[in-house]
């Protein structure tokens, strides 16, 4: 049986430039297409989240331009990001999906549904705030904070900006690693040092951008965070969720910016319920 550990790497062409991406479930009705954090390539998508929706859904996830194997350079600016993602899906030849999108992930998915409101169908927001949320311009210097520790503690990165420094947060942390290294073949491309500086300045310039006016996303939105996130504070998701029209929010208690791994084992039944049963066509 397929997992997201052993799904082979497809690509196709948009507007002549290469994405990479990758499908899982079984292919029909309305795709949940899945838009990935900073600095983050296709491998590393948790394969417990990703098996978990293909277990009912069609799933797919792909690296938006710049990013991994994916041709051309990241832009500065998510609204060319969320551009570029509707791009792809339409590519695709998918006139309808469904959206889950983790920290930058989440504020690109927003991008989609407010440039694209046709295409979207229901979106699962985790980690991320809404566009001019305070406090974003923080966010170079909390990550520049944990690459130093990281370094010195010869660990990812991610071990300190995605889970709280506690007995149970670091046992999440390993945990996740463990599961993140079960794909051993057919591996994607490491992001590049453009890539990496063109997404910090879109999220930051993010921040500083006047707010959207998050009330012309009527489609339904489930809004997921941790409650002692570093990068995006919950109060950005609290407050976001606030916002949309049509939304339900779940905080995880003693987690940080990677609560929806942490809680993978909650995160997924939640979003199954969420999307509902597989329905539509394939297009």
């Amino acid at each position: 049986m397929t997992t997201w550990a052993t799904t082979p790497n497809k690509t196709i062409d948009v507007g002549g430039t290469s994405f990479a991406y990758r499908e899982l479930g079984k292919p029909g009705g309305v795709p949940v297409v899945f838009l990935h954090h900073f600095t983050a390539v296709l491998d590393d998508w948790d394969p417990r989240v990703l098996d978990g929706v293909a277990a009912q859904h069609h799933v797919i996830a792909f690296d938006n331009r710049g990013v991994g194997a994916t041709g051309g350079r990241v832009p500065n600016d998510m609204e060319e990001m969320g551009a570029d993602a509707i791009a792809f899906i339409r590519a695709l030849g998918h006139e309808e999906v469904d959206l889950i999108g983790f920290s930058l992930g989440g504020a690109v998915a927003q991008m989609v549904a407010l440039q694209a409101p046709d295409l979207v169908r229901r979106m699962v927001v985790a980690g991320s705030g809404p566009r001019g949320g305070g406090g974003i311009w923080k966010m170079p210097f909390i990550v520049g904070g944990a690459y130093t520790k990281a370094f010195l503690a010869r660990k990812d990165p991610r071990h300190f900006l995605f889970f709280p420094r506690t007995t149970e947060g670091k046992r999440a942390a390993n945990a996740y690693f463990e599961r993140l290294a079960e794909r051993t073949t057919g591996l994607d491309k490491p992001i590049s040092s453009q890539a990496r500086l063109a997404q910090l300045r879109a999220i930051t310039s993010g921040g500083m951008h006047p707010a959207d006016d998050l009330g012309q996303i009527k489609i339904p939105v489930f809004v997921a965070n941790g409650d002692k996130d570093l990068m995006v504070a919950s109060e950005h998701s609290k407050d976001m969720a606030a916002r949309l029209p049509d939304s339900r929010l779940r905080i995880y208690p003693a987690s940080g910016h990677g609560g929806v791994f942490q809680y993978h084992h909650e995160f997924v039944p939640e979003v199954l319920d969420f999307l509902g049963p597989k329905t539509g066509s394939a297009a």
